[in-house]
């Protein structure tokens, strides 16, 4: 017996149709130069091939195994008739593309399973296709810039996560109960995600669109490494050592943003009360940067900086052994010291890297000292690692470098306990 009332029917195929116009649309844009002869398929061959999907679909729905096969042969043959076109297209322009092919295909399989199937899935997945095919320019301009190294890395990291991460055991293994290496490396993931998408930024707009940018996606990266690379142009290019010094503020700007959504995905009651502080800090910092740039009338921009792999295999893996060791330290510090032992720890551990103890406050710290503890580790590791860079951007651009880098951390510090306070 047919299941679907009739106002359902009709809502369904419209969400089909829709579909199917959604994608043509897109390719219709793509060919609007051409002659309307000369388009394999564009607006209407697209939207029509969605709707006859649908209409297939509410046809054969009642007959269970034999519809599937006669959806299948009607796909075949929707399939067949546009490979047909696009083969002729190619033919006449002397050129290679199954992608207007593949593109109706999906239109007319989105537009039955919209029919036959959850329509949220099969709009979601429509607008995921058009989005695709639109942002044709800007992925094949990102793989042109993606080297092996890169990709290497990437695919290492992907395989080791949807390999590895499943059969991982998910419970603690070490005599102090505080290294889960299922929880270990999903954190150490998290974290070469989050980088990731600062050394995407990187590639896809380059140093060349200024040091507000640069610093930023680096800070994003690395605010240490952004530091550095920043002081020694401000070494190499003293007349510019203003728009440097706003690169680094920049850089520094992004820090503790970055943590408190890193510990927001483990911990939100911690990374709330991290959010008013940290936000004053990085708002604070980005108005200095500002502020630099305004008083250096022509700044250079930063062509010879550079951050290097945030995905690369060694790097994660030296990340997840520092963030082990700091769980098993943490564990240790907060049983036998209490707080106390927590803070003694960020501040040594946040000169080094500020995500290690964010992370591990955000698992283990709030429940053995306390959230409001917790959340001072994770500011006095953020206040150890501020005050390492200033030494590091002093030791490497100079006084000059130093002084500004130390004004603007001094501002930021100011604002963040005043924010703390308040909250």
């Amino acid at each position: 017996m047919y299941e679907l009332g009739a106002v359902e029917l009709i809502q369904r195929l419209s969400i089909a149709l829709a579909i199917g116009l959604l994608i043509g649309l897109e390719r219709g844009w793509k060919s609007r130069g051409e002659a309307e002869s000369e388009r394999a398929a564009g607006l209407r061959t697209n939207g029509l091939a969605a709707l006859l999907g649908g209409v297939w679909g509410a046809i054969v729905q009642p007959y269970g195994a034999a519809g599937v096969v006669a959806l299948a042969i009607a796909f075949v043959f929707v399939g067949a008739l546009i490979g047909v076109y696009r083969y002729r297209e190619n033919v006449r322009d002397e050129s290679f593309g199954a992608t207007t092919a593949v593109a109706a295909a999906l239109a007319f399989s989105l537009g039955a399973f919209a029919v036959v199937g959850d329509i949220q899935a099969a709009a979601a997945a429509a607008v995921a296709t058009t989005a695709i095919l639109a942002l044709k320019t800007f992925l094949h301009g990102f793989v042109e810039r993606v080297t092996w190294a890169e990709l290497r890395s990437g695919l290492a990291l992907l395989a080791m996560s949807f390999i590895l991460l499943p059969v991982l055991p998910n419970r603690a293994i070490d005599p102090w109960n505080a290294v889960n290496p299922f929880e270990l490396w999903l954190m150490t993931i998290l974290i070469g995600v989050i980088s990731f998408a600062g050394y995407v930024a990187v590639k896809l707009v380059g140093y060349r669109r200024g040091v507000a940018v640069a610093g930023m996606a680096g800070g994003l990266a690395s605010s240490t490494a952004a530091t550095a690379a920043m002081s020694r142009l401000a070494r190499e290019n003293p007349a510019q050592i203003g728009a440097s010094a706003a690169g680094a503020i920049f850089a520094n700007a992004m820090m503790a943003p970055r943590v408190v959504v890193v510990i927001a995905v483990i911990n939100t009651t911690l990374a709330w009360r991290l959010a008013p502080p940290a936000i004053a800090a990085g708002v604070l910092f980005a108005l200095a940067g500002i502020f630099l740039l305004w008083r250096n009338e022509k700044p250079r921009e930063s062509r010879s900086l550079s951050v290097g792999n945030p995905l690369d295999l060694v790097a994660v893996l030296k990340f997840g052994a520092l963030l082990a060791t700091v769980m098993i330290l943490s564990r240790l510090a907060t049983h036998f010291a209490g707080s106390a032992g927590a803070y003694a720890l960020a501040l040594m551990s946040g000169v080094v890297d500020v995500d290690a103890i964010g992370l591990t406050m955000a698992r283990i710290g709030a429940s053995e000292i306390g959230a409001p503890a917790a959340a001072g580790a994770v500011l006095l590791a953020m206040l150890s690692n501020t005050a390492s860079k200033v030494v590091i951007s002093w030791a490497i651009g100079g006084a000059a470098m130093g002084v500004r880098l130390a004004a603007a951390s001094a501002l930021a510090v100011a604002g963040a306990l005043a924010a703390l306070w308040l909250s």
